[in-house]
């Protein structure tokens, strides 16, 4: 009974799973209608094993057309931001029931300032954990909204998602990077948000130029490709892969780009 909640991978670009057939025509009837191609980052705060909650919200969350890059339970806020940087999302949305949730919040908004993404909304949840005090002191300090047991009566599940969607509704291929500049010095932002404009086909026509220059200047660089049925071990391998990378060669740079299948069930992998 709470808000964001039920009531009654690294480093690397991924292509999350979309909405199964049923679950649009609902949010279509509701009128809801994306404007956006949107994704978002869910987990649960550090120290926090209830996920019971988030895995319902996620779920709601792709119905509605968007994008969801699960990180699962017990996540620090390092590890959530770099993810949302790493995915170019509009939003985050928490889970948080330690009790830690000033601190746990407060520094997320700080990080996010930090590193050059301040445009991330954050959205949490935690029922009765989250007193209506603690509630405003966050919303002041910078968090888009947390969901309350009132919210959840008030406004339904559906509801609240729908809010949630809405405010995270804006474009992010727009605000492209107007040079290479970044990106030549690792800047992880700018690699995610130059593939968001590769994907959304906004690209300037210069930029294209000069990533094919670059591309062609650096074309000995090794590709390889990782494919295989369900259950064949490409997550494992690839996972092992990087853990021998960061251990004997932590000086290498490696790119993953993880791509989702489209399934006629889910929509995604």
């Amino acid at each position: 009974v709470d808000g964001i909640n039920a009531s009654a991978d690294n480093s690397a670009r991924s292509t999350s799973g979309r909405p199964t057939n049923k679950a649009k025509v609902t949010a279509k009837k509701r009128g809801l209608q994306l404007k956006n191609h949107l994704r978002l980052v869910t987990a649960t705060s550090l120290f926090d094993g209830h996920d019971a909650a988030i895995n319902v919200m996620r779920r709601m969350i792709q119905a509605t057309g968007a994008e969801v890059i699960h990180l699962g339970h017990n996540r620090s806020v390092e590890e959530i931001i770099a993810a949302a940087i790493d995915e170019d999302v509009q939003g985050i949305a928490i889970s948080s029931y330690q009790g830690g949730h000033i601190e746990f919040f407060e520094y997320m908004i700080d990080l996010l300032k930090d590193r050059g993404a301040g445009h991330i909304k954050v959205f949490g949840g935690g029922g009765g954990v989250i007193v209506p005090e603690e509630v405003r002191t966050l919303h002041k300090y910078g968090v888009a909204r947390i969901y309350t047991p009132e919210d959840g009566q008030a406004m339904g599940l559906t509801g609240m998602i729908e809010d949630l969607v809405k405010r995270v509704d804006f474009d992010l291929s727009k605000k492209l990077p107007k040079t290479l500049a970044k990106l030549k010095k690792c800047d992880r932002g700018a690699l995610a948000r130059i593939i968001t404009g590769m994907e959304a086909g906004t690209l300037s026509r210069v930029l294209r130029r000069d990533l094919a220059t670059l591309a062609e200047a650096k074309g000995t660089i090794p590709v390889v490709g990782i494919t295989g049925t369900g259950g064949a071990g490409k997550s494992s391998l690839t996972d092992e892969f990087v853990r021998r990378f960061r251990t004997d060669q932590p000086d290498m740079k490696i790119a993953i780009l993880a791509v989702d299948p489209s399934r006629r069930k889910s929509g995604g992998a």
